[in-house]
């Protein structure tokens, strides 16, 4: 294995390109105030090549790019384009040069056709637009580029994965040769992702450009990408070739360490699934315009498994969850816990044991002016150790608060410290904290690691484990896909709100998973504990 390349060290040059653009930072630096984003990084990203970016929150990944990108500007160091120094003062500028953005939420104009997107990022249009000369400008354009799009579409009716293919193809028709991705496939599915990043991978070969790809997924990187550069705390933490790098070593350098390793029950065969928790049967919710979100589901979640809900955003899920955890109104349907009939008030919560960790949960399981203490106190500040006859015990909210922040690691200044003050992981930490503190039986989570580093989340996902490891019957809804596949027992898929695939082998069934997320499921769904025979819905 050729070494690592550190910080100050060049990777070898590519054959020159006819039109990709190389880029090199030296020594790059951004500060604000007394707080340095990022400390004299120097990356080279060659011409025709995929080139992942990593890092955790707070790496300094996104003060890195938009010095790139001209939203922000480098108090020290210099930016190379194909070996020439440039000064990017503007996204004027940067667009100028040849370097584009592919954000992570659509930028297109929905009203709008395919075709009247892509003129609208060429720019310079005129003030009449001569609209024959412009088709056979964009028929010409389709020709070139490796995926078809109706270009008289309208975008609002398109799927995520064809949206996600005009944003790019927004910045080819611009002609940008540089193009950053930001997290391009978070709201895909599996078979979109790849079917975009083979794509990327295929432009950037054919040196048509050269792609900075910012994921936070090692298969990603593993697959699509040639070389990556791993930041950390604002610096360099290291760069390479991708096929001399796994993700043991990539994590190190992120984060300081290896990946997290799954505590030893996980590991041990998985035992059969106990008695069902959670029952929901012909469940009906409606959407904030009073329209049908969630379809007659019918779900089971046993004892000692986490069910996982799959599927792309807007399908039902976040009614779902907000219908089982009290924060929406049901349409119809019964859900039970135990057997018995479960409303979602707080003393149904206290009695069957039943924990939630929201969406948010800053917004949707805290009260933001409140302290750690106080927020940890939340499900139980009237009951004993925390109340005598009436009477609040501060102390033990601050004794029980100390107690959880140690062992759940939440960094906080202390448990007197508001809990709007701290970062979204450690909201999450201390959340989970509180919601398991009482030996719950069943465990109702979404996304439960969204936007948040590495560190935290496989700390996150291995309280999970160890819930379903103590007979915790647990419901994950995620729009994460691989997340569901690494933590759940089984899968099943919801669409149009409405179950339309589940596996009890999820691992194996990951393309079914994919297409069904799609609206394309195409297999029959197994028998077992999401939707019983007969149960599963039309």
């Amino acid at each position: 294995m050729k070494p690592l390349r550190v910080a100050g060290a060049d990777l070898e040059a590519p054959a020159p390109s006819h039109r990709a653009l190389a880029l090199d930072t030296f020594e790059l630096s951004k500060r604000f105030g007394d707080f340095t984003a990022l400390d004299r990084v120097s990356i080279a990203v060659r011409a025709g090549t995929v080139h992942a970016l990593l890092g955790e929150n707070g790496a300094g990944k996104s003060t890195l790019v938009k010095c790139l990108v001209g939203f922000h500007r480098a108090d020290g160091g210099s930016i190379l384009l194909d070996g020439r120094e440039v000064q990017i003062t503007s996204p004027q500028q940067a667009r100028e040069l040849g370097i584009g953005m592919v954000y992570q939420h659509f930028t297109l104009v929905p009203s709008m056709t395919v075709a009247e997107n892509l003129c609208l990022a060429r720019g310079g249009l005129p003030a009449v637009i001569g609209w024959k000369r412009q088709r056979a400008a964009l028929a010409a354009f389709m020709d070139s580029v490796p995926f078809k799009l109706d270009l008289d579409a309208r975008i609002a009716d398109l799927s995520a994965g064809e949206k996600q293919k005009t944003e790019l193809l927004k910045q080819l028709y611009a002609d940008n040769r540089f193009l950053i991705l930001d997290e391009p496939t978070s709201v895909l599915t599996p078979e979109e992702a790849d079917e975009l990043l083979t794509a990327v991978r295929d432009l950037a070969h054919g040196g048509r450009m050269t792609a900075l790809l910012i994921t936070h997924k090692f298969g990603e990187v593993a697959r699509f990408a040639d070389d990556v550069t791993v930041l950390r705390r604002g610096a360099l933490a290291g760069a390479g070739a991708v096929a001399e790098l796994n993700a043991d070593r990539l994590a190190t350098l992120m984060i300081g360490q290896a990946l997290p390793v799954a505590s030893e029950a996980v590991a041990q065969p998985a035992r059969p699934a106990g008695e069902p928790v959670l029952r929901v049967t012909g469940l009906r919710v409606d959407n904030d315009l009073g329209l049908p979100a969630v379809r007659d589901l019918t779900l089971e979640v046993p004892a000692g498994c986490i069910v996982g809900i799959a599927g792309v955003s807007g399908n039902g899920q976040r009614e779902l969850v907000q219908a089982l955890t009290g924060q929406r109104a049901r349409a119809g349907g019964t859900v039970t816990v135990f057997g018995e009939p479960f409303h979602a008030t707080r003393s149904d919560y206290l009695r069957h044991r039943v924990a939630a960790l929201p969406e948010e949960p800053l917004f949707n399981a805290c009260v933001r002016g409140l302290s750690v203490a106080d927020n940890l106190a939340l499900r139980d500040f009237d009951r004993a150790p925390w109340s005598v006859r009436g009477w609040l015990r501060p102390a033990a909210f601050r004794e029980a608060a100390l107690a959880s922040i140690a062992a759940y690691r939440v960094k906080t200044r202390g448990p007197d410290e508001p809990i709007e003050r701290l970062s979204g992981g450690n909201v999450q930490r201390a959340v989970l904290s509180r919601e398991l503190s009482r030996d719950a039986r069943l465990l109702i989570v979404m996304n439960p690691v969204f936007g948040l580093d590495f560190q935290a989340s496989g700390e996150i996902h291995q309280r999970l484990r160890d819930a379903r490891n103590d007979g915790c019957a647990v419901l994950l809804v995620s729009e994460d896909l691989d997340e569901l596949l690494d933590l759940s027992d089984r899968v099943a898929v919801l669409n149009g709100g409405r179950i339309v695939f589940d596996s009890a082998r999820p691992a194996r069934d990951r393309d079914a998973i994919g297409r069904a997320m799609g609206g394309h499921a195409d297999g029959e769904s197994d028998p077992g504990p999401v939707a019983p025979q007969g149960a599963m819905a039309s």
